[in-house]
């Protein structure tokens, strides 16, 4: 009789949701219903009181449109695909404007290198309507000088300048080879793991270029194999995994008029890394970031001619992270920096040439990014966790560290873009569950223009069902998590139901962050509510947002505390009445993947499956940069490699294993996967598995994701 009861109450429930449909598959990611709009190259205006967007006209031709920041009214067209490109319509990657904004250059035609990079063709513009086109070769990174009388780009592992004005082409390096020397763009380790991938920069006045020369002769290559032939070809990259050689690293800066170079003499020790270089507001001095091999030494360099000076060095017990928040101020003596010395990450004020003068940003949160510098109000705009972990509110602050005000009040993820004078601002607003809400707001943060409210996505959106993400804290191992669950529409207490644990788990990551969460969340929503199944998330130690000493304890042994946490978690999880402890399952991708399968192994008592998506399974697999920052080097820190590598723990594993892989992924390659597999037959241990041909670390593509995504689907149905 309870039984039937029961029956009935979750029957009157749902009837009270008939007029809304369970989320398919297809929706996500076959009819592209729940994508967003948002707004693209977005860009500000000298005048301070425009902006420009990459939009399609109603010929459904790119344009770039000029718009007036109040009024939201069209100034003008600055630029058509139509009339570029004579009628064709080939659509823009991207365009940037010289210093003056009188000359646009446009990137089209481009193809995917690695995760930063491409190459393709470029365009130059100026605004009275002249065209001049490129070289006619596809290239890599065409940047104009601030002046817009020249343009730099990488072609064949070498650097050149056009001269727009004489139109001819000045060849600055000529020994790039491939997989040997590269002038002007960065090897893959360095595009991986420290997010660049252009290796030149610019002057403030245009006259010289500094430039990146890698020289990977003595790394050691990676073989891919792309099937789709008779006969398979095979791409070949430098790739160093942990404790192997790195290219050989040099600066050069080159006069870009004549062409001469000279190299700057930064140390003898080669075994280093040089991740970012900036020029000051002075075109004769450039700042070079320098980083020891295990990355617990942080030195900012000033180079002036032949002479370098340490302006700021950060040593660290963990490791120190680089930093993009440098910034030079007009005065020419003085620059605004980030460091995580206090134990959270805030800016400093420094001397250019000399040591620091006082902290600006202080207390038991984390300043996220800097917005941008108001250097005639002396005013800092930046995002912080000061309200909540989960949550980012964009503040002011003064250059001396006072009159700082929350300008932010809804609950969820805010950023903005200011205008040149920043007297306006583009502000973005979402939530776990609302897509991004633009509006334009004046300098005391009052609306002025809402520029897109995604409304027609909300009306959509409403025809599904879907379940609350609520947001919470849970005690494990003694330390406070955050997380948020997912519970089924008509959830009734009294029922027990599965649980599904997503993990992604990496350092200084977040998975627990209200703000929208595209694809997966709609996924999450219809395991919950066409499936009833609880999904969870819970950003274990290790995660980011919460300070240096919660970010950097899994120093020197990733994944045992994270697969700690989760197994707790998960232990916790099962206390609750309404849930079926013995049906706990987990997935991840990539980190996630690492983790979902340390996780099955350790906490074989706690999960009944898990899926991994291109994990890694031997930290000896990895790139150097990346698994030396958190692991130090094999030879001083093997058993940290080996007691948390999945592939030493196959024979722990007595749950349900789903692995999954793309062929073509050159950042956790299929050896990965290949080499667990291997492990498993050789330990009898049953497992399901799925690979995607000539597919990268993504693993997308046309009907890819909805493949994969069945796959997975039907997996966690058969088996949780």
């Amino acid at each position: 009789m309870r039984n039937i009861l029961l029956l009935l109450l979750v029957s009157f429930t749902l009837f009270t949701y008939s007029q809304q449909r369970d989320i398919e598959l297809t929706d996500i990611w076959a009819s592209g219903t729940f994508y967003p709009k948002t707004i693209g190259g977005f860009v500000n205006m000298n005048d301070g009181k425009s902006y420009c967007v990459q939009e399609q006209n109603a010929d459904e031709y790119d344009v770039i449109n000029q718009y007036d920041y109040i009024s939201g009214k069209l100034v003008k067209e600055i630029v058509s695909a139509a009339d570029v490109f004579r009628g064709k319509k080939i659509g823009f990657t991207s365009y940037t404007f010289n210093a003056d904004q009188s000359i646009i250059l446009l990137y089209y035609n481009s193809t995917s290198i690695y995760r930063n990079s491409s190459r393709g063709d470029f365009v130059v513009i100026d605004l009275i309507g002249n065209i001049q086109l490129g070289n006619g070769e596809q290239v890599r990174y065409p940047t104009m000088n601030p002046a817009g009388d020249m343009v730099a780009y990488v072609k064949g592992n070498n650097l050149y300048t056009l001269n727009l004005t004489e139109g001819k082409t000045k060849q600055i390096t000529k020994d790039g080879e491939y997989n040997t020397i590269i002038n002007g763009a960065v090897d893959w380790v360095y595009e991986e793991e420290f997010a660049m991938s252009r290796g030149f920069e610019w002057n403030a006045d245009g006259t010289q270029l500094a430039f990146y020369r890698f020289d990977e002769s003595a790394v050691k290559q990676w073989q891919m194999t792309t099937y789709g032939k008779l006969y398979p070809d095979y791409y070949k990259f430098k790739y160093p995994k942990a404790g192997e050689a790195n290219s050989i690293v040099d600066v050069y800066i080159a006069d870009a008029a004549k062409g001469k170079c000279h190299k700057l003499e930064l140390g003898s020790e080669n075994d280093q890394y040089l991740p970012r270089i900036k020029w000051t507001k002075d075109p004769n001095v450039l700042s070079v970031q320098r980083l020891n091999r295990l990355q617990n030494k942080w030195e900012l360099l000033m180079v002036t001619g032949t002479a370098v000076e340490l302006a700021i060095e950060e040593k660290n017990k963990y490791y120190v992270e680089i930093t993009d928040e440098v910034y030079f101020l007009p005065d020419g003596m003085h620059m605004i920096v980030s460091s995580e010395s206090s134990g959270y990450k805030h800016l400093y004020f420094h001397k250019v040439n000399g040591p620091q003068i006082y902290q600006i940003t202080k207390g038991d949160w984390e300043v996220t990014s800097v917005l941008g510098i108001d250097d005639a109000n002396e005013t800092i705009y930046f995002t912080s966790t000061e309200v909540e972990s989960t949550e980012r509110h964009i503040y002011s602050i003064d250059f001396q560290g006072k009159n700082k005000k929350r300008l932010t009040k809804e609950t969820g993820w805010h950023t903005a873009q200011f205008s040149k004078d920043f007297s306006l601002v583009l502000h973005s607003f979402t939530t776990a569950t609302s897509p991004h809400v633009y509006t334009i707001k004046n300098n005391v943060w009052e609306t002025q223009r809402v520029v897109e409210d995604n409304q027609a996505f909300v009306e959509r959106n409403a025809a599904f069902k879907q379940g609350e993400v609520v947001f919470d804290k849970l005690t494990v191992n003694g330390t406070e998590l955050n997380y948020w669950i997912i519970k089924p529409v008509g959830f009734v207490d009294t029922i027990k139901y599965p649980v599904l644990m997503h993990v992604y788990g990496g350092p200084g990551s977040q998975t627990v962050k209200n703000s929208f969460g595209y694809s997966n969340h709609f996924w999450h929503q219809m395991l919950a509510n066409k499936h009833n199944i609880i999904i969870v998330s819970v950003d274990n130690r290790g995660t980011g947002a919460k300070g240096e000493e919660f970010k950097k304890m899994t120093y020197k042994q990733l994944g045992k505390y994270e697969t700690e946490d989760q197994i707790g978690a998960a232990k916790e999880l099962a206390k609750l009445s309404y849930v079926d402890g013995e049906r706990i399952g987990i997935w991840g991708w990539s980190y996630g993947g690492y983790m979902s399968s340390l996780a099955l192994a350790k906490g074989n008592d706690v999960f009944k499956m898990a899926i991994a998506v291109a994990p890694v399974s031997n930290w000896r697999f990895y790139d150097n940069i990346y698994t030396e920052r958190y692991m130090a080097l094999p030879k001083d820190n093997a058993e940290g490699y080996d007691n948390n590598s999945p592939i030493n723990f196959v024979k722990d594993i007595k749950g349900k294993y789903l692995i999954i892989h793309g062929t073509g992924d050159d950042n956790v390659h299929f050896q990965n996967s290949v080499m667990m597999v291997d492990e498993l037959i050789k330990n009898n241990i049953p497992f399901d598995s799925e690979y995607y041909p000539n597919k990268n670390h993504g693993i997308y593509g046309g009907y890819t994701r909805l493949h994969l995504y069945t796959k997975m689907t039907n997996f966690i149905l058969e088996n949780l």
